[in-house]
């Protein structure tokens, strides 16, 4: 399978590396370290069709495919690994969701309004006792007349308190096995019984919105329901596969930010008389990184491809997603390494990077999960 980019995608790598430089580099540090979400940046998100990379022209989105939206989720996790975070989750959740699964009537009142950023969308699945165990989740919802009543919590929620919907996995079965009795409904943020916990502090991507959210009686339309009643764990899996597709882009572009400011301090910073990059220990180190992260790249974009193509790709995601998480982090690890102690401090991006980086081992399943997944397809048969 050959992956090299076409003209059109080299041409939206180049044009969003040079937004990202532009309009987040300068400001990515201070957003990290007052760990607040940056809302200025969304218009100009949306202006550039990154809010709606996937959603067809005729919700107002740029109709991009599966490899065009891993670009541009690397090449802002090159810069800032939070925003990554939103993007990716943004678009490869919330809305991927409706888009793949919701009624047209769906589609048309919640897809132009994410497209342009008047509603950042968020994704409930986990709980705070149902992490990995995704199909164990106790949020509920009972059927009223023609509405639905839902209760329950939700954890590490992103946009869970600056989203305008959120699309949330409920039981409606309790009778059947676990993942077959588990429904998908879109809540509005602003309805009765919804809210969102302070956000959590966090290790990484700290201007990233996450959040726990509780649900007591919300009322919605059985309308909002998204995909058919009891088949929600299902279409969970297929979202969670694309999900995996653009954290192994996040993670890549992570891996590339910190080696390429390790790269250039090497060559900058001096010892023993002359610049560490003429040491063989540092040579080593970059030479790893560079080969690791090309490896990974080719992963990602096989995914992606697999996913445009209309063929299987879940383990091609899950193999994506864990190579590039866990070279992503070894790279990052030994940027900061590079550094030496200058790499400790807040003074230079990098540390940044090592942190916002191991959230990509553990969102959207954890590198052990991954590796569950991978052992059961190949034993499959």
């Amino acid at each position: 399978m050959h992956f090299e980019l076409s003209e059109q995608h080299r041409i939206l790598r180049s044009s969003v590396r040079e937004f990202f430089e532009r309009e987040v580099k300068p400001h990515a540090k201070k957003w990290d370290e007052e760990e607040r979400f940056p809302t200025e940046i969304v218009p100009k998100l949306a202006e550039l069709g990154l809010l709606g990379i996937r959603i067809p022209e005729e919700y107002g989105g740029a109709a991009m495919d599966t490899l065009a939206y891993s670009i541009c989720v690397e090449e802002c996790a090159r810069i800032d690994g939070s925003l990554a975070l939103t993007l990716a989750s943004h678009n490869g959740l919330g809305t991927s969701h409706i888009l793949s699964f919701g009624s047209e009537e769906l589609k048309k009142r919640f897809l132009p309004k994410a497209a342009t950023g008047q509603w950042l969308a968020a994704w409930a699945l986990t709980e705070p006792g149902s992490g990995s165990d995704s199909a164990g989740l106790r949020t509920n919802a009972v059927r009223d007349g023609d509405d639905w009543l839902i209760n329950g919590s939700k954890m590490f929620i992103t946009q869970g308190r600056v989203g305008g919907f959120c699309v949330v996995l409920a039981r409606t079965n309790p009778d059947v096995s676990p993942q077959r009795g588990i429904t998908a409904f879109v809540v509005e943020t602003d309805r009765d019984g919804y809210s969102a916990s302070k956000e959590l502090e966090k290790y990484g991507c700290r201007s990233s919105d996450t959040a726990e959210l509780t649900l007591e009686n919300v009322r919605v339309p059985d309308s909002n329901r998204v995909g058919e009643v009891d088949a929600g764990f299902r279409d969970t899996m297929a979202i969670l596969d694309r999900g995996r597709v653009s954290i192994g882009a996040m993670a890549l572009g992570l891996g590339r930010g910190a080696i390429e400011m390790a790269t250039a301090y090497a060559k900058e910073r001096e010892a023993f008389g002359s610049p560490i990059a003429k040491f063989q220990a540092i040579q080593w180190m970059i030479a790893n990184a560079k080969t690791e992260l090309d490896a990974a790249e080719l992963l990602v974009r096989r995914a992606a491809v697999l996913a445009d193509a209309g063929k299987p790709y879940g383990l091609e995601a899950s193999m994506a997603k864990l190579f590039a998480s866990e070279v992503a982090t070894r790279v990052c690890n030994d940027a900061m390494q590079i550094h030496g102690g200058y790499g400790y401090t807040r003074e230079f991006d990098v540390e940044r990077h090592l942190r916002d980086v191991k959230i990509c081992e553990i969102g959207e399943g954890t590198s052990q999960v991954q590796r569950v997944v991978i052992a059961k397809h190949m034993l499959r048969d």
